[in-house]
């Protein structure tokens, strides 16, 4: 069996559906439960036995870096690629070329998936496939690429962000491979090029295998949107804490999933689905189905399916539902905020 202890993780998107969150953050390093997004997927990894992990880099990579570190505190290397312009999925593989392994794992670093990846990596190897995809299934695959499969499990057709008139499959990719090297030939040098949309195509063309895995079971959660940011909080305080009190009296309500950070202070509030990041401070408040981001001070104020940046001030009877707010924001007492971006 080939052992596999290389991956690529792609983080050079710049979080465009996350704005203003990601105006001065990379999206791989949005919190989650104090903790940076990427770390979560690096440590599945770890679990499945990669050693060594390429970050393809591009937009704000040094604050990235500062966040998520040399990998020494999750067991791994972490080296950091920077890319000068962007060269899109296919493209970053190709500038890494030289230091790869001749099998590698590659993913997309804004999404967190519950995968056996060595059974992926088993199923890649065991088939001669020269790129192994995860699939899941969606209601909804226009917004993916969808695949057709043969009983086996061979990809005989591969669409990127179909029509609803052009789909033909609800199995989507979820954005884990497993790759020969050697398909990287295809890829031209120092050039914009993605890896479904335009290296599969090829590679399938050309008579070689593609391989579609289909994820057993579990979830899987794409950042990319404030939604799914909370979601992705809420996903891993029911798994890390779903019986935790978090040390608040009786005088607070609490819902799980739900989470308190370090140093932060809740009192007489309800909070409902909620996570409150570090050195927050809340009184007499009710939060739902929100994410409020470290050094937010909120009093006697309702937040609703929202996103508090860093150090919001949210004064007394305000009211916040469906927004995202900048770092630093103050509202003012009595305001009603309502779908508000920046």
């Amino acid at each position: 069996m080939v052992e596999v202890k290389q991956a690529v993780i792609m983080v050079g998107g710049k979080g465009t559906r996350l704005y203003p969150l990601t105006e001065n953050f990379p999206k791989p390093a949005m919190p989650v439960l104090d903790q940076p997004f990427l770390k979560y997927q690096i440590r599945s990894f770890v679990d499945a036995g990669i050693k060594e992990i390429f970050l393809a880099c591009g937009f704000k990579s040094d604050l990235l870096q500062k966040e998520v570190g040399d990998g020494s505190d999750l067991g791994v290397k972490i080296t950091y690629s920077d890319e000068d312009t962007p060269l899109g999925t296919g493209g970053s593989m190709k500038q890494l070329e030289s230091k790869l392994d001749p099998v590698f794992v590659a993913a997309n670093g804004d999404t967190y998936v519950d995968i056996d990846l060595r059974e992926e990596i088993e199923e890649h190897i065991s088939t001669g496939a020269k790129i192994t995809i995860a699939l899941g299934q969606v209601d909804n695959p226009c917004a993916f690429g969808i695949a057709r499969q043969t009983e086996d499990g061979r990809i005989i057709e591969f669409k990127d962000k179909p029509k609803p008139e052009e789909v033909f499959s609800n199995l989507v990719n979820i954005g884990i491979y497993v790759v020969d090297r050697s398909v990287l030939s295809e890829v031209p040098e120092n050039s914009f090029f993605d890896f479904s949309k335009d290296l599969v195509p090829i590679i399938a063309s050309k008579g070689e295998r593609v391989q579609g895995y289909r994820q057993k079971s579990g979830t899987w959660v794409d950042i990319g949107t404030p939604a799914n940011l909370i979601e992705m909080n809420l996903l891993m305080a029911e798994r890390l804490h779903s019986e935790d009190t978090f040390g608040l009296g009786q005088d607070t309500e609490l819902v799980h999933p739900a989470y308190v950070g370090f140093d932060s202070l809740v009192k007489n509030s309800k909070l409902q689905r909620s996570a409150v990041l570090a050195g927050c401070k809340i009184q007499s408040s009710n939060i739902t189905e929100s994410l409020i981001m470290s050094g937010c001070n909120l009093q006697s104020a309702t937040v609703t399916r929202s996103i508090l940046g860093k150090g919001c001030v949210v004064e007394d009877g305000a009211v916040i539902t469906d927004c995202v707010l900048r770092e630093g924001t103050v509202v003012p007492k009595g305001a009603v905020l309502e779908k508000r971006v920046g």
